[in-house]
């Protein structure tokens, strides 16, 4: 099975629980997880990236103050996964963003985010079912994200989160939006192997709606394509 590191959060931040969804859809797709937390061992060699869902990256990272309705950071987990992510674009080894992981990763290229967002309640799953469809995105035709779920080009998806992409990165690109109220909902890089980033959780989907798994097959894919990497950041233990 191809082998990848998933950043999860520092033990006051994350609940173990909440990596079940990621673990099954990735396995499903043909990917062994390696889940890793700050302070922990980071293997040294892999051949790809997840970063996951969880805590509000610290707005310093952007120049920005904390709004009033931000969480608390966690900064550790920012700093290591910040770190993984300058060592995988720099080897081109595939980086697979979800919700926080897609604000992180445009943090990384110089981008920003809004801190809290005035339509919130529209992006939350109000339900039980964590799964559960929320709002539609409006996916760009023609782009890497395009390809993966195929049409239409609209998407129901589910979400839980209260803040998003405000000013893009350097080097990304805007892919899908909800066409209610504009909000970013992918970007991905065109010039590396394989940057996606998705501001929903389709690893919520993926055991139930075949487009959601195909973001995990294409993940895979890309994988498959090339040769593992070897980390070579400080930030090993």
């Amino acid at each position: 099975m191809k082998q990848v590191i998933a950043v999860c959060g520092s033990t006051q931040f994350w609940n173990p629980g909440k990596s079940q969804p990621y673990e099954e859809a990735l396995r499903q797709a043909g990917i062994q997880p390696i889940f890793v937390s700050p302070g922990g061992v980071v293997p040294i060699e892999f051949t790809g990236l997840l970063l996951m869902g969880g805590s509000d990256v610290n707005p310093g990272r952007y120049g920005e103050a904390p709004h009033p309705e931000a969480g608390a950071p966690d900064n550790t987990r920012d700093e290591l996964e910040c770190a993984l992510i300058e060592d995988a674009l720099e080897r081109d080894v595939p980086v697979f963003a979800i919700c926080r992981g897609v604000q992180i990763l445009n943090v990384q290229h110089g981008g920003t985010i809004i801190q809290h967002l005035e339509t919130a309640e529209r992006h939350r799953v109000k339900s039980h079912d964590p799964g559960l469809a929320v709002h539609p995105v409006k996916v760009t035709p023609g782009t890497r994200l395009a390809a993966i779920v195929g049409d239409p080009s609209r998407l129901d998806v589910n979400s839980r989160h209260h803040q998003a992409i405000a000013k893009v990165g350097g080097g990304l690109r805007v892919v899908a939006r909800d066409p209610g109220d504009g909000t970013i909902e992918a970007i991905e890089r065109d010039d590396k192997r394989f940057v996606v980033g998705v501001q929903w959780h389709p690893e919520d989907q993926a055991c139930r709606d075949a487009r959601a798994a195909r973001l995990f097959e294409a993940f895979a894919a890309a994988i498959e394509s090339g040769r593992s990497g070897r980390l070579t950041v400080e930030h090993r233990r």
